[in-house]
């Protein structure tokens, strides 16, 4: 107990925990929505447009003394891009020819594989594969970050809170019956747009806590656990939250302790919330 007290005075843990804690309450408020709209994997499939991103960012800095300039922080240009491909998902898994899962399932692969080949092409490291695995699966960056990157992150955490609740009768309405929400006169289309653009936020926000591979956890694990509890959609949304900022809290607490992986553990923490959760509502009924 005196380590743990001890390390929660140092101001990079206490960043860390801010962040994590911060993240993890955004995804689990859009988890509920992208689960119950059989959307859950458009959080892997932009994770894999942001690391594209990250590559082109990567290549670019190496190629102009300028744009490294421009593309000191790499949120400059993944996170228009990731929103933009958020929109396209969005637009083309709309179309029949073509479903969302086989959409997302296209833009995964395409977007990591061009990603890693480009990180490859014009890598100027010598631990490749130790970036790449960073990237992938989460890195000890989340305990080396800037003040600029906590308030960066407070601010759209900020954002993605105030919309969520501001519009939560639309999100309502469009995430458990669109068709009858269309009749009714609600603009579904500008609705599904908001929940797909913050979504995009909240995967590059997440990707120093958790890497690309591992986002889509931070999403659906608080959101399947909570709905082993309850079944009101606000009583999932709140026991979602709940879950998922202890399961972050504790996730990065245990890896400072342990010196595992950041990102690792905190799933790690969701998986076994889950198998409790699993437990307790398997009791209950």
């Amino acid at each position: 107990m005196d380590r743990l007290i001890e390390y929660l005075g140092i101001p990079f843990v206490q960043k860390a925990l801010i962040v994590g804690v911060l993240i993890a309450m955004c995804s689990s408020l859009l988890g509920v929505t992208l689960v119950l709209k059989r959307f859950s994997y458009i959080g892997d499939g932009l994770s894999h447009v942001a690391f594209g991103t990250m590559a082109i960012a990567a290549v670019l800095k190496t190629q102009s003394e300028l744009l490294d300039n421009i593309l000191q922080n790499d949120m400059v240009l993944v996170m228009p891009l990731t929103m933009l491909c958020a929109v396209l998902l969005l637009k083309t898994g709309q179309n029949t020819a073509l479903k969302g899962d086989a959409a997302i399932a296209m833009l995964s692969v395409g977007a990591l594989s061009f990603g890693y080949l480009l990180m490859n092409l014009f890598n100027t490291s010598t631990n490749l594969s130790g970036d790449v695995c960073s990237t992938l699966f989460g890195s000890t960056s989340i305990l080396t970050l800037r003040v600029s990157e906590v308030w960066m992150c407070v601010i759209c955490s900020v954002l993605v809170v105030a919309i969520f609740v501001f519009f939560y009768n639309k999100i309502f309405a469009v995430t458990f019956d669109e068709d009858f929400a269309t009749a009714s006169g609600t603009q579904t289309g500008i609705y599904n747009l908001i929940i797909a653009i913050v979504t995009a936020v909240i995967i590059v926000l997440a990707m120093n806590l958790v890497g690309t591979l591992l986002i889509s956890a931070l999403v659906i694990f608080p959101a399947v656990s909570a709905m082993r509890l309850f079944k009101s959609f606000k009583a999932v949304t709140i026991c979602a939250v709940v879950l998922s900022v202890f399961c972050a809290a504790a996730g990065i607490i245990v890896s400072i302790l342990a010196g595992t992986p950041v990102g690792s553990t905190i799933v790690a923490v969701d998986a076994v919330a889950f198998g409790i959760c699993w437990i307790v509502g398997k009791l209950a009924s």
